[in-house]
């Protein structure tokens, strides 16, 4: 930014100080009209300076993203199991090809991308590693959540694959009433199921937080690492990627 725009922007942050002292200190009704008449002066006289400062906001945020995103990669490449941690994997643990999901039991996208990775799971067994990353979206999936927690709740007794196997193939079903009836199905330790479940969010929050920090906005969102790629993949071009 130019010396003349930051003077501009210093500027005009000194006019608001002034203008939101002046609301504080004048009666209310006489000081949000003149709040409102010198804002909109501001804006009108000095919008260069507004949208250079938006744009490089902007570009900071995206500069940020794509340094994330970087570290990430490397992280995958260098040291995998720093960013599966104690996530769920299935497939080649030994493989150096690493597929990251993230993905919500609730969302209809991520039940036909798990039919075509367990199909690929079935074709390329030796291939790849799958790693499950937990990203609910509650806002518009309100059974989310708790099926994350019971997904976890399974995995700490050794059924997380099969559990999620059940959500995604009845997600109709998705409640209270399916979640304890599949864990029962699996064999599964009742009360310990419960127990879990209850402490199931600090991992669901770290995987939530991971997403967010890579831009994720939306499910399924798959990442893979192999020799030759590395990066953000569309579920139509795993195939490719982990046979070649």
């Amino acid at each position: 930014m130019s010396n003349f725009i930051q003077t501009r922007v210093l500027t005009i942050l000194a006019v608001l100080l002034i203008c939101f002292t002046a609301f504080f200190w004048a009666p209310p009704v006489q000081a949000a009209s003149r709040l409102e008449e010198q804002v909109l002066k501001i804006i009108r006289e000095h919008p260069e300076a507004l949208i250079e400062s938006v744009q490089k906001y902007q570009v900071e945020q995206q500069t940020q993203l794509q340094q994330t995103r970087q570290a990430f990669l490397q992280d995958l490449k260098i040291n995998p199991q720093q960013i599966i941690g104690e996530s769920p994997v299935t497939g080649n643990t030994e493989s150096k090809a690493i597929l990251v999901e993230f993905s919500d039991f609730q969302c209809p996208y991520c039940a036909e991308a798990h039919k075509t990775l367990k199909n690929l799971l079935a074709k390329y067994p030796d291939k790849f590693t799958l790693v499950y990353k937990h990203f609910p979206l509650p806002n518009t999936h309100p059974q989310a959540v708790a099926a994350a927690q019971a997904a976890w709740a399974a995995q700490q007794q050794g059924k997380f694959w099969e559990y999620e196997d059940a959500l995604f193939t009845n997600q109709k079903k998705l409640g209270e009433d399916f979640y304890v009836e599949t864990a029962k199905n699996l064999n599964l330790d009742l009360d310990k199921f419960a127990q879990d479940r209850a402490i199931a969010n600090n991992t669901i929050r770290k995987d939530v937080l991971l997403a967010t920090q890579l831009g994720v906005n939306g499910t399924p969102f798959f990442v893979l690492n192999t020799d030759t790629y590395s990066g953000g993949i569309e579920l139509s071009e795993i195939e490719n990627r982990i046979k070649s």
